[in-house]
């Protein structure tokens, strides 16, 4: 039975889900799957601990899985001053440069997840094999690296689901409980099996049109996906108040959207890969060297790779099982300035990854290929846009791309981009690249499309939501399926491919 102050917990989570925001569908349907993800939220606070009186869990901003391979996988975690957000906090409307933003200290911000030193271990198994369970070393978290330690894993199952506790510690204080996750490792190269996944993008705070957090996290967990790609624009320094013009408020930015409960709860139950773009390194259509107020773009590549579970390496590729192989690419980090002149110099990419992406890519026996871009390939986008390789300024790098695609792998190659607040499919009229675009995070961040272009659109329309893709097959063929889906993981438009293997 819970204890009376485990009831106390679900109070904030249940009187949550009545207040439905103005662009929210009231559903039955909704509301049920709503109360189901905050239930599990907050059905975790009495039993995950690793103490028999479910002590308080010092995690209020989650865990992250991260780098998926077959054998490995990097857990990100971190240890909070408080149990939870900070709710009741100041709330800035007005974004921009503000001097009461910089002279308001950022714990009594609304959504600060302050931390605070100590130190994590983890504990991890394969499901059914608590027996076998594998304890880190505890290791010590502090102010300099925000309070974050990522846990490299190794020697791991293919193809298995691993249970996990992040569990923490403070010298002198009652012990802490811990918070569970699962996860699910990648099928070796050679073996058929089936994989899903699911891909978002661009989610504003303010634009989340459900107060626990956007109405996609629960959508894509009913999917069961085995990793979730998240392909940046996750948090917008610029755009939402108050603007990152400080370290510290850009950690802000971080701390309360992945504190919100659906975020945790979706997180702590799937892996994931990341990418960065505009508006989570600095500010919008940036580059390096450029500052936002007194924040960076180096600053901004550091917080990030604190906050993203990431290996060495910005751009990489992961291959899932004989059927699937996705390659991420960075869009940030290598390009030259958007107001340079077109031609060869000219890069979003740069030479050492654009290489590494045609090499990788052309080795790959895979059956089906998938690159997961931060920005579009193929687009179209809007004619004033001037910072992805759909754009005309541009034009060499992404003909440069689009020619080499055609060229060699013309049939089971398909990008999908982040960055655009519509779904579309696409294909360019004259290489016949593949592009589905994911769409916003929420209904009320989904805008901007140029409009439906018959040249290049066999599917457009302004929504929010996410894309659902399925891989699986036989001995003799193999298929993929992509859905484009809206908020509440309806399927709005469907493509399958097949293949003989």
């Amino acid at each position: 039975m819970l204890r009376l102050a485990g009831i106390f917990t679900l109070i904030p989570h249940i009187w949550t889900l009545l207040r439905e925001s103005k662009s929210m569908k009231t559903s039955r349907r909704y509301f049920l799957k709503g109360t189901v993800a905050t239930a599990a939220i907050a059905s975790t606070v009495p039993c995950v601990s690793a103490q028999p009186n479910s002590a308080p869990i010092y995690q209020a901003t989650g865990l992250r899985i991260g780098e998926v391979t077959p054998t490995t996988a990097i857990v990100w975690t971190r240890l909070t001053k408080n149990t939870a957000r900070n709710n009741d906090g100041v709330v800035f409307k007005k974004r921009g440069k503000s001097e009461e933003a910089l002279n308001t200290p950022v714990e009594s911000i609304e959504g600060a997840c302050p931390g605070q030193p100590g130190k994590v271990r983890l504990v991890y198994w394969p499901a059914e094999e608590k027996q076998n369970a594998i304890t880190t070393s505890w290791m010590n978290v502090n102010e300099e690296g925000d309070y974050i330690h990522q846990f490299p894993l190794e020697g791991l199952n293919p193809q298995t689901t691993y249970h996990l506790r992040s569990e923490t510690l403070i010298e002198g204080q009652p012990p802490h409980g811990a918070l569970i996750g699962k996860f699910r490792t990648a099928p070796e190269a050679d073996v058929v099996a089936p994989v899903k996944f699911c891909v978002m993008t661009c989610q504003g705070y303010p634009d989340r049109d459900h107060p626990d957090g956007h109405p996609i996290y629960p959508s894509m967990q009913d999917k069961d996906p085995d990793f979730i790609s998240l392909t940046g624009d996750l948090i917008y320094y610029d755009n939402d108040a108050p603007s990152a013009m400080t370290s510290d408020l850009a950690r802000l930015h971080w701390q309360r959207m992945f504190s919100l409960p659906r975020l945790v709860e979706a997180l702590r139950n799937t892996s994931t890969y990341w990418l960065k773009d505009d508006h989570d390194t600095l500010d919008d259509d940036s580059w390096p060297g450029q500052t936002y107020g007194e924040f960076t773009f180096e600053e901004g590549q550091k917080i990030y790779r604190q906050q993203a579970p990431l290996g060495s390496q910005s751009y990489r590729t992961f291959r899932w099982g004989k059927d699937l192989q996705i390659w991420l690419t960075d869009g940030r980090d290598f390009r030259t300035p958007n107001k340079m002149k077109d031609g060869p110099e000219k890069t979003i990419w740069g030479a050492e990854q654009k290489a590494w992406f045609k090499r990788t890519v052309a080795a790959s026996d895979a059956s089906w290929k998938v690159l997961i871009s931060p920005t579009p390939i193929v687009g179209p986008d809007r004619k004033n846009k001037n910072d992805n390789h759909s754009n005309a300024t541009y034009s060499h790098e992404g003909n440069e791309i689009r020619q080499w695609l055609q060229a060699n792998v013309p049939d089971n190659f398909f990008v999908v981009c982040g960055d655009r607040h519509w779904q579309y499919y696409s294909i360019h009229p004259e290489t016949g690249v593949k592009e589905f675009s994911v769409g916003a995070a929420s209904n009320s961040h989904a805008g901007g499309t140029p409009g439906r272009d018959p040249k290049y659109h066999r599917f457009h329309k302004v929504q929010g939501g996410f894309l659902n893709v399925r891989v699986d097959g036989n001995k003799d063929r193999s298929w993929i399926v992509f859905q484009l889906c809206d908020v509440d993981g309806e399927v709005a438009f469907e493509q399958t491919f097949e293949a003989d293997r």
